[in-house]
């Protein structure tokens, strides 16, 4: 069956239909990702986006029970070059396709995937709808009409508190789309952590007596994230936190910094990044589309620790007056590399000093 991608600035790519016989709009973003699939498409980062794979082939190994970043994904739409007609892994449990119609997603193959993520590079991310119509000019209408609302954590979130259970330190977690990986990293370490959702206050929050905070990654635009950063402002003053992705721009929000939007982000799992203070590259996991303003920083109240190579943007702060720190990137790298998983040590050992320090008080 025929589908079409449409693109706001009018172009058309024509291809094949899979996954869910629906029609979807979104903003049409790309990664660069070799691998992991699966983990992209549950990815709640990629909330209200139809997902462009530059990788010329998807679907070879099926999809599994264990990958999963969420159980509901909110992606919008899948397109690639190519979707593999026979898949095989040991831990397969579905194909792509069908997995995809179980979502509610739909997809489309065949489309020259350069060509559009040329297209992407060169004008920027740009809103888009999948449909099974060709008439280009009712889609463009439709996509002028479309609410492209940034605020999306009310979509991903939470709505009740729920535990994620561990026999050491006591964390709470601020779901603003949080990745499964997060907590698995989190379990790994023996954390009792309790996940609550993105409405969460600072009382709320220190109520549960927490020895450090964790601030999930999550889609939209972090400028409407005003009531996260004020509980993120307060809370720092009283444990350690620490931010990953939406969770990195609500903490430099609560510290007088301001967000933009890139032209197409960065989404992957091959993004160098520097440690300025060693000049250690990491290879990283990413998944954004805005990023912290360097001129809006204030350099009495954050320092920046880290920069991605290949355009300069800042991917790490740490504050200087609290112990609290955060990274654009994805550290539990589901997929990726794991250049950067001992930031979860790190924030380990800042929880522990603060223990240690109170108790001596």
């Amino acid at each position: 069956m025929k589908r079409y991608l449409v693109l706001e600035d009018g172009t058309v790519f024509a291809g094949t239909a899979f996954g869910a016989n629906v029609e979807k709009f979104g903003e049409v973003v790309f990664t660069t990702g070799m691998t992991g699939y699966q983990e992209a498409i549950t990815d709640q980062s990629y909330a209200n986006q139809i997902l462009v794979f530059t990788n010329p082939l998807i679907g070879n190994y099926g999809v599994n029970v264990d990958d999963n970043e969420s159980i509901d994904p909110q992606c919008n739409g899948v397109v690639c070059q190519e979707l593999a007609r026979v898949a095989s892994n040991w831990r397969m449990r579905d194909s792509l396709g069908h997995f995809l119609e179980e979502k509610g997603i739909p997809g489309i193959s065949g489309v020259d995937t350069r060509k559009l993520t040329k297209i992407l590079r060169e004008e920027g991310s740009m809103k888009g709808c999948l449909v099974d119509s060709g008439n280009k000019e009712e889609a463009l209408k439709r996509i002028s009409e479309h609410d492209y609302s940034g605020f999306l954590a009310p979509v991903v979130s939470t709505t009740k508190p729920y535990p994620n259970p561990g026999p050491k330190r006591n964390v709470v977690l601020i779901d603003y789309g949080v990745k499964h990986s997060i907590l698995r990293e989190l379990s790994a370490r023996g954390c009792n952590t309790i996940v609550l959702p993105y409405t969460a206050k600072a009382e709320d929050v220190l109520r549960h007596h927490p020895d450090g905070v964790m601030l999930s990654n999550g889609p939209g635009d972090p400028s409407t994230m005003t009531e996260a950063a004020k509980m993120a402002a307060e809370v720092e003053k009283h444990v350690p936190v620490f931010g990953i992705c939406m969770g990195h721009q609500i903490l430099a929000l609560a510290n007088g910094a301001k967000t933009f939007k890139m032209k197409f982000g960065h989404r992957g799992f091959n993004h160098p990044v520097k440690e300025l203070a060693t000049g250690r590259i990491m290879f990283t996991s990413q998944n954004h589309g805005y990023a912290i303003d360097p001129a809006s920083i204030d350099p009495e109240k954050i320092e920046v620790t880290h920069k991605e190579i290949n355009d300069g943007v800042i991917e790490g702060i740490q504050l200087k007056q609290y112990p609290a720190f955060s990274v654009q990137f994805h550290p539990d790298a589901a997929p990726g590399p794991l250049d950067a998983i001992d930031l979860f040590d790190k924030f380990m050992k800042l929880i522990d000093e603060g223990k240690g320090s109170k108790q001596n008080a």
